[in-house]
């Protein structure tokens, strides 16, 4: 009998791939070459033009959404697409294209990257799996809320980037005594999905989860001269972190209901497996205390003065390099770190400066809020709560709110809204952007999983987002009120 090997030439043609290839092709070059376009005005009367190097900014924005979403290239690779063309097309130097590929916080998602490698080449990973299962039990709906809740409640005290990296490994662990195979599942793609938008939920009652909560009341206390204290956003945004924590876990439940109610014998497993693994080795030890010192100190650095000089990313890095110093990781290990992901926020990087430097961003916030700023006061703050969800999926959530916000808080007072109610609308909407991995770290570790495509991350991602704007309607028109939060101006 011989063998006959495929003809590369008579392969099927992927024509679906072909087509969304084209899209965002065709989309580029309409907007690209398009005649200008009108200026946005502000509430004040101000003009704000729109560049032809702004104008290409929109055009390389929609060519990645549409790639990224369809996924007919590696994400990593779209985002290498993203540098060129804004300098093939003279939209910004390469000097400035190319450096965001390597900003501080794309090596803040490095360093977290590492950390997960660490937890689980030391075995810190399967302990803390098998502790917790042990707890949880064989109930896979069990399972489910003891990871989210663990997720959410670590991003109170760390950095959201930093748990999905710490939780994934875990994660992993949990899943291979689910199933054996690579096989994506229901339990699998609820598992990290889960994972990565409970990262988000819980990232929002504290500043410690994001610096979006940082810079956000820095542009408040500027425009409106008050101070939002750390305790006080705390207060109003507890009970809706929580409250979306738990409605993710019945909507992972409902899209996502594992195959198996239980997995007989679990718990059992769990501790016998715990107990073999015997005493703390000594890159265990070391490997934790590196970790949650550097965790501890970029937790209070706000807190004390002294140390409030120290840059995070560096804080974080330096685990990095003591991984190495002390031998616990070594060149293979670092070899293995998905450069995919890397590329993707990369590029993600990349595009939202480029938004920003451009003017475009300026210029589609002003638009958009110009639309509402004639509307009721409860249609003008879902518009801004809104408009920051979609930006935030597609560029930096910091530079999303960098945007709107300003724009947002000088239109308020025309329609008699109090500046409390635009922030805490903004906060909430953009810490959790549920469609395009490139919205928040935690999204793009979890798809590492292989559980999920992008297509179904952003299809999943729809309903998602449209139950987190009824949350925030209900906390702006009924749970902020009652909690003594003013909504209009007196």
């Amino acid at each position: 009998m011989t063998t006959q090997t495929m003809d590369p030439s008579h392969t099927q043609i992927d024509w679906k791939r072909i087509l969304f290839l084209l899209t965002g092709i065709i989309l580029f070059a309409i907007v690209n070459f398009s005649p200008a376009w009108p200026d946005a005005i502000d509430p004040t009367g101000k003009h704000f033009i729109l560049s032809q190097q702004a104008k290409g900014a929109l055009a390389v924005f929609l060519l990645a959404g549409t790639w990224w979403i369809f996924e007919v290239i590696p994400i990593g690779i779209t985002s290498l697409t993203i540098g060129v063309l804004q300098v093939l097309f003279m939209i910004r130097p390469a000097s400035k294209a190319f450096t965001d590929f390597m900003t501080p916080s794309v090596l803040f998602i490095f360093a977290s990257l590492v950390i997960g490698m660490v937890f689980t080449k030391t075995g810190l990973t399967n302990r803390l799996a098998y502790k917790m299962l042990a707890i949880v039990g064989e109930k896979t709906s069990n399972i489910y809320l003891g990871c989210f809740v663990v997720t959410a409640a670590l991003t109170h005290i760390m950095a959201h980037t930093a748990v999905a990296a710490t939780m994934f490994p875990l994660l992993m662990t949990i899943y291979s005594m689910y199933s054996e195979d690579d096989k994506p599942t229901k339990f699998g793609k609820g598992l990290f999905m889960g994972m990565a938008f409970v990262a988000g939920a819980g990232s929002i009652v504290t500043l410690l989860g994001a610096a979006r909560g940082a810079v956000a009341l820095g542009f408040y206390a500027d425009i409106v001269g008050r101070n939002i204290s750390f305790f006080e956003l705390t207060y109003y945004m507890f009970p809706i972190g929580w409250a979306m924590t738990f409605i993710l876990w019945g909507f992972f439940m409902v899209f996502f209901k594992p195959e198996k109610k239980t997995i007989p014998g679990l718990r059992e497993k769990a501790k016998k497996l715990s107990k073999a693994m015997g005493k703390f080795t000594r890159n265990e030890i070391l490997s934790a205390t590196i970790i949650f010192s550097c965790i501890f100190i970029m937790s209070v650095k706000q807190f004390v003065p002294a140390l409030n000089v120290l840059d995070k990313n560096a804080i974080i890095l330096v685990s990095t390099i003591l991984f190495f110093v002390f031998r616990i990781l070594d060149i293979k290990d670092l070899e293995t770190v998905p450069w995919n992901i890397m590329l993707l926020f990369g590029g993600a990087m990349s595009i939202g400066f480029c938004l920003w430097e451009t003017g475009a961003a300026e210029w589609l916030a002003i638009n958009w809020l110009a639309i509402f700023k004639d509307s009721h006061w409860f249609v003008f703050v879902m518009s801004i709560a809104f408009f920051i969800l979609i930006m935030t999926n597609f560029i930096m959530n910091v530079a999303a709110i960098a945007i709107s916000l300003p724009v947002a808080l000088v239109v308020a007072p025309y329609l008699n809204v109090a500046p409390e109610v635009i922030l805490f609308a903004a906060l909430v909407t953009a810490g959790m952007p549920f469609l395009l991995l490139v919205g928040a770290a935690p999204n793009a570790i979890a798809y590492n999983s292989k559980q999920f495509t992008t297509g179904e991350f952003f299809l999943y991602g729809i309903p998602a987002s449209i139950i987190l704007m009824i949350l925030v309607g209900v906390a702006v028109a009924f749970i902020w009120p009652l909690m003594g939060m003013p909504i209009l101006l007196k």
